[in-house]
């Protein structure tokens, strides 16, 4: 594929080629180039858009604009001889953290009852993923974000070479998940200003209410033996420690994929690098 599409400019818009088929139609990217996992070159999963609803969208001259036929949902992460499948659409994040919800897999997160549980709960200045009630009658926020990204040190890419004797002595499953990473202008600048602004509102409902605040992220991979809010981004970084000193609680789930879509569940006890070790591990709601 390629991105962006020589059709359309948009950055979230790229050409997919399908097989050994000769056109090249548009297809839809939700997570941009998700860090390079999904730019020229890159191998991709997609699956068909419905566009019999869509309506479409008229040019300045009155001509019909082209539409995307395809999302992007999962890439090939390829390192030597070994590769996988990484989930770059963060809309499969929140699919995951519903069925994982429903089946009492988030890790000290029991639900009332299958039903007691809603998406899209606006409170505060921010709408959440998830908002209900546990077993225990305790209310709850819920935050998700994906985490596509994984290597064995977290630096900025331009630091990597400084790491290569480290980075040969690891094994292959030894990596650091991290969010976020992506494109700023400066080093100063925060990568998703959005996440940031999740993060302290979650302690914030923490601090003013006797609602559960959670955050957790969702790996889509298994080459991860970790997890840690990035050092790339310090005050998202500093945010996440100091929410979880407040009181707002982390969590992971880890997946993998099939070549045929499927997602599995591995654990959801990934150890957090929140500071210089790994914790937390265990909810104070346990």
């Amino acid at each position: 594929m390629s991105r962006p599409s020589k059709v359309c400019k948009s950055p979230y818009v790229g050409d997919v080629q399908i097989g050994d088929q000769e056109n090249t139609p548009m297809i839809h990217t939700p997570s941009l180039g998700c860090c390079g996992l999904v730019e020229k070159n890159s191998h991709v999963i997609i699956t068909k858009i419905d566009t019999t609803k869509k309506k479409p969208k008229i040019g300045d001259n009155g001509e019909i604009k082209p539409i995307c036929e395809f999302r992007a949902e999962l890439a090939f992460v390829k390192e030597g001889m070994r590769f996988q499948l990484v989930g770059v659409n963060p809309a499969l994040a929140e699919i995951i953290a519903e069925n994982a919800l429903i089946a009492n897999c988030v890790q000290g997160l029991t639900l009332r009852d299958p039903y007691s549980y809603s998406r899209q709960t606006t409170f505060l200045n921010s709408r959440f993923d998830f908002s209900g009630t546990t077993k225990e009658g305790h209310e709850f926020i819920l935050e998700i974000k994906n985490v596509p990204l994984a290597d064995y040190v977290d630096v900025p890419k331009k630091e990597r070479k400084k790491h290569t004797h480290f980075i040969e002595s690891k094994a292959y499953n030894e990596k650091i998940a991290y969010f976020p990473d992506g494109y700023r202008k400066s080093g100063q600048e925060v990568v998703s200003p959005r996440a940031l602004k999740h993060v302290e509102e979650l302690e914030k409902i923490k601090q003013t209410t006797n609602k559960r605040a959670i955050l957790c992220f969702i790996i889509g991979r298994n080459d991860a033996s970790s997890f840690q809010p990035s050092v790339i981004d310090p005050t998202y970084r500093k945010a996440v420690q100091k929410a979880w000193m407040n009181g707002v609680e982390i969590k992971t789930i880890q997946v993998k994929w099939t070549q045929s879509g499927k997602c599995y569940f591995v654990k959801n006890d990934l150890p957090i690098n929140l500071f210089d070790k790994c914790g937390p591990q265990e909810s104070n709601w346990v």
